[in-house]
């Protein structure tokens, strides 16, 4: 794909929870973004399912989702994504078939595989999960059906019908960091999102894949693919780097199995990575892009380059809820 100099952008919230505050007000702070994107012009807002964390609010996209499309006018608001493995099939279906009721048009489902926590917790939230991906694959092919209403002979689906009865359909994604789920969004013809901010290896590959093998469903007769990455924007390179130190930090503190600490720059501006740790620093930038409008704009457009994509999802953690708003104002006057 040729670099475009403008792109779609969307929002990726994950309710982060920062140092002195709490999940009422991190919740609170979901809203106010959601609002503020709207105003500005970007494509969707998704947000996540993650559980047994003191460090994230999000816990269920589909209770957010309908708060969120109420207080906004225009743009599209989902899942990014519903962890389906921890769900009944039939009630997701419906928990979304009644969200695109309430807001015709403006509802995405992006279904993910993971557990979105430990799996401790993710077998009392679906006591039958049993972890094996072909029932992922049959979770899959269910929840078309139930969005569909397909009446396949001799199925469940003959009997059991997802309600309410509505004339549309969610838009329905898949959600992947390495590439795998990828296939299973070209076989049933959906809309792919690849992880960059998880994984920043063989996104590229595995987009091209996707769209080499897609076939067209009810949902979609092309392929349809956006990445996720971090994104840090700034007025000055200072204030840039101070919100990619805290990433660093935070990141490096989630693979020592420390999710649940909350810190600002303050707290970690003087700490002293080992050789290790510094490596893994490194590694981990690769998940973000970093830097003032200009520099990130070159940056977002160099990935959607190698991805050959036209939208880029977005998401932003820092201490200030106020440079939060502000690296999402910046980034939608140098995109947008």
């Amino acid at each position: 794909m040729a670099r475009n100099t403008k792109l779609r952008l969307s929002v990726l919230d994950q309710s982060p929870i920062r140092k002195g505050s709490n999940a009422v007000e991190a919740l609170q702070e979901s809203i106010q973004l959601a609002k503020l994107a709207d105003r500005l012009g970007y494509t969707r807002y998704w947000l996540s399912e993650h559980h047994n964390t003191q460090s994230l609010a999000g816990s269920a996209p589909e209770v957010l989702i309908a708060r969120l499309a109420g207080e906004t006018q225009r743009i599209r608001v989902g899942s990014g994504g519903v962890m389906l493995p921890n769900h009944s099939t039939l009630k997701v279906a419906e928990n979304f078939r009644l969200l695109e009721a309430l807001y015709p048009g403006r509802i995405d489902l992006g279904i993910g595989r993971a557990p979105g926590g430990d799996r401790i917790t993710a077998h009392l939230l679906n006591p039958s999960n049993t972890f094996d991906p072909r029932e992922f694959v049959q979770q899959l092919a269910d929840l078309q059906a139930y969005l569909s209403e397909a009446a396949n002979s001799g199925s469940v689906h003959e009997k059991v019908k997802a309600t309410p009865h509505i004339d549309t359909k969610p838009d329905l994604w898949i959600l992947t960091s390495s590439g795998e789920s990828g296939l299973l969004a070209a076989h049933y013809g959906m809309a792919l999102s690849f992880a960059h901010f998880i994984y920043p290896v063989g996104g590229p590959k595995a987009v091209a894949t996707y769209r080499e093998r897609f076939h067209p469903s009810p949902w979609l007769q092309e392929p349809v693919a956006n990445v996720g990455i971090f994104v840090f924007c700034a007025d000055t390179e200072e204030k840039a780097q101070q919100l990619q130190a805290v990433m660093d930090y935070r990141l490096l503190s989630f693979e020592k199995g420390q999710a649940d600490l909350a810190f600002s720059y303050d707290d970690i501006k003087d700490y002293q990575y080992s050789e290790g740790e510094w490596e893994r620093v490194l590694r981990n930038r690769g998940r973000m892009v970093t830097g003032t409008p200009p520099q990130v704009k070159e940056q977002l457009l160099q990935l959607a380059a190698d991805y050959g994509v036209e939208e880029i999802v977005v998401a932003t953690i820092a201490d200030s809820f106020a440079d939060r708003l502000r690296s999402y104002e910046l980034l939608a006057d140098c995109m947008m």
